[in-house]
């Protein structure tokens, strides 16, 4: 692009930069804004309401029943609202206050779903405390999209998970002498059942699968 194409652009972006194009602009954050918060409140209304059973007051027996027929949502997404917006106010109290939205932009207000996993990451017992604090940081300061803080979630998880090969060689060793066992177990009854075998056959075979017992054991 030469020097005169580049200053027309840039004198046409200028023009185009008027009050409307900003009133729109603002317009869009406002709005994203209002989209990322509205599950919030959606959720905070269906956990009073799984809470204090107000769908009994009206006419309906489970809680599904009510989100179902009367608000339109299908049973596993209410069910997740209910669950986020616990551990929300649970763990994350300063979130529920009202200028918590004020306070922030709206690209780091967290997705439902990202907090979704930070919730299911809570329960990790592989994951440290640092990893569960970049997590939440991730979501909570950062506004992280949450197929990428299932990304990072699934990378920690393959990392804490790490054995050595020389573990890794015996649990293998470990779970083969046990499918030998099982075979042998098997092969006795059915032997005794038949009458296959003598008893002081029988009685050496129970040695055997002792000490394989107590090895594995060990």
């Amino acid at each position: 692009m030469s020097i005169i194409d580049h200053e027309e652009r840039i004198s046409k972006l200028k023009k185009m930069d008027n009050p409307s194009s900003k009133e729109l602009r603002a317009a869009v954050q406002d709005s994203v804004k209002d989209f990322k918060t509205s599950w919030l409140k959606l959720a905070q209304a269906l956990y009073s309401i799984s809470r204090d059973k107000l769908y009994e007051y009206w006419g309906y027996e489970k809680f599904e029943h009510y989100v179902e027929r009367e608000a339109g949502l299908k049973k596993p997404l209410a069910l997740r609202l209910v669950k986020t917006y616990a551990f929300v106010e649970q763990q994350e109290p300063a979130y529920l206050r009202p200028e918590f939205a004020e306070d922030r932009e709206a690209n780091t207000l967290p997705e439902l779903d990202a907090i979704s996993v930070l919730r299911l990451a809570k329960s990790k017992k592989e994951l440290t405390k640092d990893d569960y604090t970049e997590l939440r940081k991730q979501v909570f300061d950062k506004g992280r999209a949450a197929g990428l803080v299932r990304k990072d979630l699934t990378m920690m998880m393959k990392e804490r998970k790490k054995i050595d090969p020389d573990e890794e060689r015996e649990q293998r060793n470990t779970a083969a002498v046990r499918r030998f066992m099982n075979a042998i177990r098997s092969f006795k009854k059915d032997a005794e059942a038949l009458k296959l075998i003598k008893s002081d056959l029988v009685k050496k075979a129970d040695e055997l699968f002792r000490e394989l017992e107590s090895s594995v054991e060990e």
